[in-house]
């Protein structure tokens, strides 16, 4: 398939899943609709498709207020926490040190500063949870206030690049919790000791999502595979453009262009659902799948935040061995729009790593070297009119060349 064909087919995908559908948040209709397209592609490039349902919740809000003394603070609801409708003694936390020390119970709690510094990890992410953040949580839960009004600054290593972010956005974390800007805090800090009425209209829902899985044809449990994945979940209100609309097209793409090719290991191809939401239930699942069987991964290879309209693809190795190093060095040397990239740990590769399996991370030299200073990720701002269509068609013949080595 030339160049042209596949970009022609890179620019449907992306109208699809951005434009079309848009927001494709865990549990919700869209990102239903989005699964049900990526599976409905992979069957017509003649691959066998198995899609795994997931039970989670969506999540809405209508908005929210808090009100002192005559004054307003704007304020927005935290994802996926509990709505509240709340009259309290308002008391302001600035370290753990802090709160250890305070009485919270029956407050709402402003968390500035220091404890509010980066984003804290969901009480039950099996991937990432430092103490300081389980110690955190406990002592808020130990405290049982009435809600939490947190004020954040930006960090765009643990949150992306949305201001204000949600301290906490976490399903399992059931006080509720309103976010706003630092500079908001600062204002309200001004009436600490004082009655706020806060309103947070949030609620959580029950519903499904999925998985999908894709083959050539059935691969025994003892064979030696290759497996592609890229998760398809949005943060709320951004499109997800190179998070990661980019990565399922490129799957998608490999798709049509790895149909034909007899490669010595199969190839499984894996759309997950979940690593842009608190509980990644999608990656939970296929690991539970998988117990006992991750040695018989040759190699992983992941695609999120490829694209990006500034700079060259990335592609970052990890414990490749011999063989998957010597046709990994072949395809960079024949592609100089391909480059060698650092090594990063944000996203679903790090699944594999986890359980010792090789890894390859595809992304974007540009989004990997502002990862901790970039205003994109988890904002509107990561749309369609960030992407570069031939970065993405690059990066799928590129994975295209490296598999068809082996």
């Amino acid at each position: 398939m030339d160049k042209s064909t596949v970009a022609q087919l890179a620019t449907s995908h992306l109208q699809v899943l951005c434009s079309e559908i848009g927001e494709r948040r865990v549990g919700s209709e869209a990102n239903r609709n989005a699964t049900a397209y990526a599976e409905k592609v992979l069957k017509q490039s003649g691959w066998l498709t198995e899609t795994t349902l997931l039970s989670v919740i969506d999540w809405q809000t209508k908005g929210a207020s808090l009100t002192c003394n005559g004054s307003s603070f704007e304020v927005f609801s935290s994802h996926y926490a509990l709505g509240c409708s709340v009259e309290a003694e308002l008391i302001a936390i600035a370290t753990v040190a802090q709160l250890e020390q305070s009485s919270i119970r029956d407050k709402v709690v402003l968390l500035h500063g220091s404890i509010a510094a980066e984003q804290i990890a969901p009480k039950n992410f099996p991937f990432w949870n430092p103490d300081e953040h389980k110690h955190l949580v406990a002592l808020l839960e130990q405290g049982s206030p009435k809600a939490l009004v947190c004020a954040t600054e930006r960090n765009s290593a643990t949150a992306g690049g949305v201001y204000p972010f949600p301290l906490f956005e976490d399903g399992d974390f059931d006080i509720p919790s309103v976010y706003m800007k630092d500079t908001e805090g600062e204002r309200l800090l001004n009436y600490a000791g004082q009655i706020v009425t806060l309103e947070s209209q949030a609620t959580r829902i029950p519903e499904t999502a999925f998985n999908v899985l894709a083959r050539q044809s059935a691969i025994s449990q003892t064979q030696k595979k290759i497996v592609i994945t890229a998760h398809i979940d949005s943060k709320i209100g951004t499109p997800g453009a190179i998070d990661n609309a980019t990565g399922v097209t490129v799957l998608l793409l490999l798709a049509d262009l790895l149909k034909t090719c007899s490669c010595t290991y199969p190839i499984e191809l894996v759309v997950f659902n979940g690593e842009d939401y608190y509980g990644a239930p999608g990656q939970v699942k296929y690991i539970e799948q998988n117990e006992g069987r991750f040695g018989n991964i040759l190699l992983n290879i992941n695609i999120d935040g490829a694209g990006y309209m500034e700079g060259w693809s990335s592609f970052s190795p990890f414990g490749l061995s011999d063989e998957l190093q010597k046709a990994f060095q072949e395809v960079l040397d024949a592609s100089p729009e391909l480059i060698e990239g650092l090594p990063w740990y944000q996203s679903d590769h790090s699944v594999f790593l986890q359980q010792g399996c090789p890894a390859i991370a595809v992304s974007s030299q540009w989004f990997i070297e502002h990862m901790e200073d970039q205003e994109i990720t988890h904002t509107p701002n990561d749309n369609l009119g960030i992407v570069n269509y031939d970065r993405v068609v690059e990066c799928a013949m590129g994975i295209a060349a490296f598999v068809t080595k082996l």
